[in-house]
């Protein structure tokens, strides 16, 4: 099989995804084979490529996957040959740990990331144990689907995680694949809230794409918006939006930061202006299960519909590129 294999840590701009011929992987007893038809570009890879969340090399990307089941394993049950599915961040965790027991799966000290801690979809085909996948909506085409599997489900536990309710004014700091799909769910759960946007520049393509799907303000980071922002959402890979956004916060508001990893440092905070009268942060790390299986019913609903950039496989280096620089607007997703 063809697929894209990182084997070492560099900077994006080399290109150091390299195209390999590989065998076929085979599946154990309680695991599937996908034959991948389409896999979603996120910033992740960004920094498993470039060493801030180191991966298990060498390895093959991707954990936005959507394919089709092409063999079972010998105690395989939940699938059949032939039907659509999808494969997330998480590949997985123990079941018997507190967290596992609690709820909190994705902060599982066995918790294995797909795409970074195994192999994932930037490939003809990957194997994954079938607790771990997921059906697809028919509402969704393949490409469509790729980008709810992390930007749009990492995205709906972020959302979950602001404890927003409808009246509730949220930021959504940065507009890339992830807050694009979250601002469809903002205006189908609470249609009586406003959505501020703050972007990197004036009048680039996530600023564009804010406005033409319904935010109420667009900025850039540094603003100060209309009013005071009950919640708020940070979703770009740098430290000044995390206090941007707590200056923005009213009384008694909440920050959900929802990056892996920060490229920047988060600059020093004021404990009067930034975090006093109640304010909260939150960390998203990972997701479960039950992310996914509660967002995909309510992303057919809606139905969500991401904003698509298309690559081929081969061209996984130049899409990882385009989006370190914001060269496209919403999400990325390689054809396979």
């Amino acid at each position: 099989m063809k697929a894209m294999v990182l084997n070492k840590i560099a900077e994006v701009e080399t290109k150091p995804l390299k195209l390999e011929e590989l065998p076929v992987p085979k599946p154990d007893s309680n695991e599937i084979l996908i034959k991948v038809s389409a896999c979603g570009v996120c910033h992740t890879e960004l920094d498993e490529i470039e060493g801030r969340k180191k991966p298990k090399l060498p390895v093959i990307l991707g954990h936005e996957v959507i394919g089709y089941v092409e063999k079972l394993g010998a105690g395989a049950k939940k699938f059949k040959i032939g039907s659509r599915v999808g494969v997330a961040w998480i590949y997985h965790a123990c079941g018997t740990c507190k967290f596992c027991k609690n709820g909190m799966e994705n902060l599982c000290p066995e918790f294995k990331a797909t795409g970074c801690d195994v192999n994932g979809g930037y490939a003809e085909y990957m194997i994954v144990p079938e607790d771990f996948t997921y059906h697809i909506p028919e509402v969704f085409s393949d490409l469509e689907a790729a980008p709810l599997m992390c930007a749009g489900a990492i995205g709906y536990r972020a959302l979950k995680l602001t404890e927003m309710k409808d009246g509730d004014t949220i930021g959504l700091y940065g507009f890339g694949a992830s807050a694009h799909i979250v601002i469809q769910l903002v205006k189908h759960l609470y249609p009586n809230s406003k959505v501020f946007v703050f972007t990197r520049k004036r009048n680039d393509e996530p600023s564009k794409l804010a406005s033409k799907m319904g935010a109420d303000w667009v900025g850039v980071t540094g603003d100060t918006p209309p009013e005071k922002i009950d919640k708020a959402i940070d979703t770009t890979p740098v430290g000044l939006p995390v206090k941007e956004g707590l200056r923005n916060l009213e009384k008694g508001g909440k920050l959900v930061i929802n990056a892996i990893r920060k490229e920047t440092p988060v600059p020093e905070l004021d404990y009067a202006l930034h975090l006093w009268d109640e304010k909260e942060i939150k960390s998203v790390a990972n997701i479960t299960r039950k992310d996914v299986q509660e967002f995909l019913p309510v992303a057919a609903e809606i139905p969500i519909k991401p904003e698509i950039k298309e690559f081929k496989l081969e061209e996984a280096n130049e899409a990882l590129i385009m989006l370190k620089q914001g060269g496209y607007r919403g999400a990325g997703v390689l054809k396979i």
